[in-house]
This record gives C-alpha cells, structure tokens and sequence, in this order.
C-alpha cells in the first residue's frame, strides 16, 4: 500500500514514515521543510501541488499543520490557509485520485473551554461525546477540518477516520509556570496519566484507523495513552491526585522521590480513549504504570521510536521566554491545561 503522509518533517510524520516503512507499507512524504523524510517538498496550500502529489496513492494520513506553538507568530489567516484550505485540497485530490482511506491528525484542544472545570467542581472526564468549544484559532481551524472530512465522507464517500490526539511532543511545556515548578521528565510522565501518549502509540494509532477506515466510513477518536482512572475517581483528583496515583501505582512515589519529582495536586481533566481502543482495535503500549517500572528497572521510559524522531522544535528562532511564544494566563494551577 503506497501511502501520502503530509507534515512527514514533522514530529508525528517522521515517526509514521519510518514506523510504515518497517513494516513493509510504502510511505510518501510531503512537507513544506525539507527532510530525509520529505520526498515531495512544497505547500498543501498549493492544490495542483497536492493534486500531483496524491496521484497514485492508496491512502493518505494528513498530519501537516499549523499547531498551538504557532498561534503568537503566525496570522489567524496562515492557519486558516494550512489547517482549512490545506485540508480541503487535499481532500479534493483524494476524491478525484479515488483514495481509499483518508486519516486527519486532529487535537483535542478542539475540546477548548468545554474541558475546564468550574472552581470546586471534579475533574472533567472527556468522551467524544463532549461538544467541542475551541478557544483559539488552532482549535476553531482543526475542528472546521475535521467537518470537511464528515462532509467529504457523506456527499462523496471518502473514508475518513478523525483522531483528536492528545500531547506527544518531547519539546519543553509551553507554560513558564510548569517549566519553572517542574522538571521536563516529572511533567511529562504526570501528564501520561491523563493527556499524554508516546508517539510510538501515536503512530499505531494511524495504522490503525487507516485500516479502519473503509469499513467504518467516518469516525471520530481520542487519543491518548491509557489512564488507570474511572469516572468515580474525578471528585478525588480534582483536590488530591497524589492519593489517587499512589492507589493504582503504589511504587510511583519511591520513584518519584528518589529524582526530587512531585505529582500534581490536582488534576482538571482526563482524555478518555476507550473508543479508539475497542473500534480501532488499537493497543496502546506505554502508560504511566509502564514508565514506572522502566524507571525503577534503569529504563528509558520512552519508546525507541520517541528516542529516534527526538525533539524538532516549532520554530526556526529562539525566544527569551521558552521555547515558543504563547499567551498565557497568570497563576495556573501545574496540574490544568491552558
């Protein structure tokens, strides 16, 4: 099977290109950046660019974007012309090619405000029957992407397969006050537990959808590494999530302490990836419980794949304040998304 996958110098398309090359697919990559990734350099913006692109090709896993990181450099325009117009050529070019499966890379920050639970109220568990209310403009343009691809499915039968994935960057967080609070490794295996996957099961997850797709015709999905929570745990994650951690991983906190790491106090939401996992036939292989015991074992806690692709960066400067420029709100809790 000879698959396009745009966005491949990218932190997601350079895993699925070599993760479909290992397991005898046949990978096309099309970036805007060049790479040993990138067979085909150039815009999505550019139709008869895609158009060209796509002839030939049995299906295609659009992971391209303009993400989060770049809502303070880049004009609302650009993400409408990325993450909207990009999205619709080619779905166009996967019409006329008569593709036969079609995988779009969404986000669950299309969820937005509708995540963000009151004062005092538990944390929010987050199904995809939560309706989404995007906050910014890389919400509002995914979640218009992610509605071409159900027309495109209903008026022109192109199987399409939706994934809101959760965070899987190996780059520094976005917010000051978590950077400052936190160690990078501390936070990153906190948030496994709930808004985080290893790009490893990130990949397989496309896979799996592209697979998927000719059968279910259209689905949404959120993924996510497996957390160990239930739905009755939201009240008490919501004031004391280190007593919740440490009733399902009972060794995390010898493990944390020994590295001088905490766990949040609090937690505000947890990503639910129950569908994914029973309609895609998907298997997330890391989870917190499994980065543990690699940590006490003397193991990396991160895939191999996660070690290959490694950090890539948003932008082509450095900044004073981070790692890239956001607008942030004052005083957030470490333990809550923005």
């Amino acid at each position: 099977m000879k698959i396009l996958v745009t966005g491949s110098a990218g932190h997601l398309g350079e895993g699925l290109m070599r993760h479909l090359d290992a397991i005898g697919m046949r990978p096309v990559g099309l970036d805007i950046k060049p790479s040993e990734f990138t067979s085909h350099v150039g815009s999505i913006g550019d139709a008869e660019f895609v158009d060209a692109c796509t002839a030939g090709v049995d299906a295609i896993i659009h992971a391209a974007t303009l993400h989060k990181p770049h809502v303070a450099t880049h004009s609302r325009q650009a993400f409408v012309d990325t993450n909207i117009s990009g999205t619709l050529n080619l779905l166009e070019a996967a019409v006329r090619h008569r593709v036969q499966s079609f995988v779009f890379t969404s986000t669950t920050s299309t969820f937005g405000d509708a995540m963000r639970p009151a004062p005092g109220e538990p944390a929010v568990w987050v199904t995809e029957a939560m309706q989404p209310q995007p906050k910014n403009i890389y919400g509002v343009t995914k979640l218009a992407a992610e509605n071409l691809c159900r027309m495109f499915n209903r008026n022109l039968a192109l199987p399409c397969v939706v994934l809101r994935t959760s965070r899987f960057f190996p780059e520094d967080d976005d917010n000051r006050h978590k950077r400052d609070a936190f160690d990078d490794d501390n936070l990153k295996l906190n948030e496994l537990l709930f808004r985080r996957a290893d790009i490893h099961d990130m990949v397989t997850a496309h896979v799996a959808a592209l697979n998927k797709a000719p059968e279910l015709g259209f689905g949404t999905f959120i993924i996510s590494a497996a957390s160990p929570f239930t739905r009755d745990d939201v009240g008490a994650l919501a004031v004391d999530t280190p007593s919740v951690v440490a009733r399902y991983v009972p060794g995390y906190a010898e493990v944390y302490a020994d590295r001088g790491w905490k766990m949040f106090q609090s937690i505000g939401r947890i990503y639910d990836s129950t569908l994914a996992r029973k309609t895609l036939g998907w298997e997330p292989e890391l989870n917190f419980k499994g980065a543990i015991a690699a940590l006490q074992d003397g193991r990396d806690y991160r895939s191999e794949l996660a070690v290959q692709v490694g950090k890539k960066g948003y932008h082509e400067q450095t900044f004073a304040d981070g790692p890239f420029p956001v607008e942030e709100t004052p005083q957030i809790d470490p333990g809550h998304d923005r």
